[in-house]
């Protein structure tokens, strides 16, 4: 079934898995059961921001470090407790180590989406938080074990027979920004749980 668009009635929660300046980003937004539009992937911010103004969402959920390490640290408080009571996270550092390496240049396009997004948000209404797909998975899947992760993350999605899935074949950002939007809902709806700056479900996505 092909996605449907936003009816403008203020229903929507969006998703958006952060790649590297290169890979850009997937977005995906939910209403109360359907997806009403992506996964998408937009090159850059603007393009993005674009994107969001059409959905007008209540809750954007991102994928990617809101914050960075204090000084001298190499990972969050939030993201060692996750790892402990949930699942496995990769360490988000200080700024000294995020400006420097290469690999952190998707945690520095994700920053700039997010300086973007609270520019925004009083007046266009929206709340944004950081989510963590793989915590959300492993909430609604258990956990992956020896599955691969795409395997695992497909059929946790088909198992939630959403209305509104594009007929094409999702990869992982793909199902990763899904994931995101389904947590922004629930968000929303009081049935999620904090890890420092990290919203995970405490129950099922429907």
């Amino acid at each position: 079934m092909a996605a449907k668009g936003h009816t403008g009635d203020r229903a929507a929660y969006a998703g958006i898995d952060v790649g590297g300046r290169r890979k850009g980003f997937h977005a995906t937004a939910v209403d109360k059961r359907d997806v009403v539009a992506g996964p998408q992937q937009f090159g850059g911010v603007n393009d993005l921001l674009a994107w969001l103004g059409d959905q007008r969402p209540n809750v954007i959920a991102l994928d990617s470090p809101r914050t960075l390490a204090p000084e001298g640290e190499r990972s969050r408080a939030g993201e060692r407790a996750l790892a402990k009571e949930v699942c496995g996270i990769r360490w988000t550092p200080e700024e000294a180590e995020v400006e420097v390496n290469p690999y952190y240049e998707w945690v520095v396009h994700g920053r700039e989406l997010y300086g973007a997004l609270e520019a925004r948000e009083r007046r266009l209404g929206w709340t944004v938080i950081e989510v963590f797909p793989t915590a959300s998975w492993t909430i609604w899947a258990g956990a992956r074990g020896k599955k691969r992760r795409a395997r695992w993350t497909r059929e946790a999605l088909d198992g939630m027979r959403l209305d509104g899935m594009p007929s094409r074949r999702l990869n992982q950002d793909d199902r990763d920004s899904i994931a995101a939007a389904l947590t922004a809902r629930l968000s929303a709806q009081r049935q999620t749980r904090t890890f420092g700056e990290i919203v995970v479900p405490v129950g099922a996505a429907l």
